[in-house]
């Protein structure tokens, strides 16, 4: 079947593949197809100056297309990831990066070098010097769940 589509289309089969691999990254969301569909018209154009090139079978074609794929996988995913600037909330998804520098009171005594404190709606899990329930602290650090503090000024 795939020798049939080659021997009737001819190098026009990659420009196809190409379009629908390009419309397909249209409907599905990422940027992942668009690096294949660039492969394949790549090859697609090579067949086309090349022609029936006895070294230019329907195998290298496909062998060409997998190596091509890869290799504008690679380069797409490097380019795409250092073009695209960083958000403006960086911390959006990390909740405890969010409450870095912000004061609170503490609701159980820093023994051991443990407590807690509630943060807007939350109770934290707190790490630092031992203070008295009561105590103003500030938020320094965090590490997952737990927050790092420090005794702040009142």
């Amino acid at each position: 079947m795939i020798v049939a589509l080659f021997a009737e289309l001819g190098p026009w089969t990659w420009w196809i593949i190409g379009l629908v691999l390009l419309i397909i990254e249209i409907v599905v969301p990422g940027v992942f197809m668009l690096w294949f569909g660039i492969a394949a018209i790549i090859i697609g154009t090579v067949s086309l100056t090349v022609g029936e090139a006895g070294w230019w079978p329907w195998q290298a074609q496909i062998i060409g297309f997998a190596v091509l794929s890869l290799v504008t996988a690679i380069i797409g995913r490097k380019y795409w990831y250092n073009v695209h600037p960083d958000t403006d909330q960086p911390n959006l998804n990390a909740r405890g990066a969010q409450m870095v520098g912000q004061v609170s009171v503490l609701i159980d005594a820093m023994e051991n070098g443990s407590g807690r404190i509630k943060l807007g709606d939350t109770v934290w899990r707190v790490e630092g010097p031992d203070l008295p329930a009561g105590s103003k602290v500030r938020v320094v650090d965090n590490s997952a769940a737990t927050l790092k503090v420090e005794a702040a000024e009142s």
